[in-house]
């Protein structure tokens, strides 16, 4: 089964879900996935079930309500699993002051184990979503004052493989949609830390990175970035720094999920943000068949 094909998250198959776990009190999350993926026939192109993607939805049930997983186990790391996020000590020293008293800015790509540990442990402690994994290209900034402060953690990730409004906005089909799909990126996480306080300095670091973002693309993988998305959970913020920093608001998504496949509204309605990083972005966005030198 490939993307196109996710399983449909219907209330009954939510109710599935929750008899399997209360049959099954001692079972752990990454089991529960995969027998569900066998169930349900959720397998990728290679044949192997798609138990992180089904652990991701299982994860959003959870934090909607809908569900109520069994606690994470604490034994040791499986081959895949990600390592425990080590909470590091950082300077909670309040910064409050004029956007001009910290410039110039100085963003820095998050590249070596040092900078990931501190960047994670940042997202994890501070971030109302935490930090999981990374998955696919990515990238990761850390913003800092001129003297050295941390102001703003930001990740930008794989964008959502389907979501109406950004595809009517874009003009996609499923094809363009399919062969083009890694030209955009979402920003997954986006965090001040709360002990910074600075008018306008959330939308200026976002623009600081919508002007180098592309060209680190490149560098790193290969291929530019024409849009930047991010998805605003309406009912905890107001997405006033996209606003601010010109980022153009095309619509909300229906509560089926960043990819898509369930018939009925379950998670949290979000504002969906795009910020075009190039005039012909509708163009390069749109092509039909691959582009940058990749293979069909």
């Amino acid at each position: 089964m490939d993307t196109n094909n996710r399983p449909e998250i219907t209330e009954e198959r939510i109710e599935e879900i929750k008899e399997l776990i209360a049959e099954n009190p001692g079972m752990g999350r990454s089991k529960l996935s995969v027998i569900l993926c066998e169930k349900w026939g959720w397998r990728g192109a290679n044949g192997k079930p798609k138990d992180m993607s089904c652990r991701d939805m299982l994860r959003a049930l959870d934090k909607a309500g809908k569900i109520e997983l069994p606690p994470k186990q604490t034994e040791g790391r499986r081959a895949g699993e990600q390592k425990r996020i080590q909470h590091l000590t950082h300077d909670e020293t309040p910064i409050s002051c004029h956007l001009k008293d910290l410039r110039p800015l100085q963003v820095e790509i998050v590249s070596t184990g040092e900078e990931l540990g501190e960047f994670k442990s940042y997202i994890d402690q501070y971030h109302y979503l935490g930090f999981e994994r990374f998955i696919g290209e990515r990238m990761a900034y850390m913003v800092y004052s001129r003297e050295g402060r941390v102001l703003a953690c930001l990740l930008f990730g794989s964008a959502a493989w389907s979501c109406k409004d950004r595809d009517q906005f874009i003009g996609w089909g499923m094809k363009e949609r399919k062969h083009n799909l890694n030209k955009i990126t979402n920003n997954d996480r986006f965090l001040v830390p709360p002990w910074v306080r600075v008018p306008h300095l959330a939308s200026h670091v976002l623009s600081l990175i919508a002007k180098r973002i592309s060209g680190d693309w490149e560098d790193k993988y290969g291929h530019p970035v024409f849009v930047l998305e991010t998805f605003v959970e309406k009912s905890r913020f107001r997405g006033v720094c996209y606003q601010a920093a010109n980022w153009i608001h095309v619509g909300s998504t229906t509560g089926r999920g960043r990819d898509g496949g369930h018939h009925n509204a379950i998670l949290p309605i979000k504002d969906i943000y795009l910020y075009p990083l190039s005039p012909d972005y509708r163009e390069q966005l749109c092509k039909e068949r691959p582009v940058w030198g990749e293979q069909p």
